[in-house]
């Protein structure tokens, strides 16, 4: 027969929670700065500085993949596809800037300006 343990007033009968919050949230990685494997729309635009509804279109538009999970269909994007989001847009930042120090960014029929 398991013995009845006594709470003193004012203490917890059960565990306390972690001390961290996010500890539910880790993949198989146990490393205390891991995010998990996936992150909620509010996660991701947090991640990106960016208001909820901007990261909402990101991936409603496809621009930054993403599933639907549960019934009512959260979105949950990969922190591996948003670290490879985030790498492309340095990416495409490097080359923009690439082709605004070349000599055909000066030419209007290339570079998209138009005659009047």
């Amino acid at each position: 027969m398991l013995a009845k343990r006594e709470c003193r007033r004012g203490e917890l009968s059960t565990r306390p929670l972690p001390s961290d919050p996010g500890a539910h949230n880790r993949g198989m990685s146990s490393a205390p700065d891991s995010l998990g494997r996936f992150l909620t729309l509010a996660d991701t635009a947090e991640t990106l500085n960016v208001p909820l509804s901007q990261a909402y279109a990101l991936v409603r538009t496809g621009e930054l993949p993403a599933i639907k999970v549960g019934a009512s269909g959260h979105w949950r994007v990969e922190t591996t596809v948003l670290e490879a989001y985030i790498e492309s847009k340095y990416e495409e930042s490097r080359r923009q800037a690439l082709w605004n120090q070349s000599d055909y960014a000066n030419i209007p029929e290339i570079s998209g300006d138009r005659f009047l």
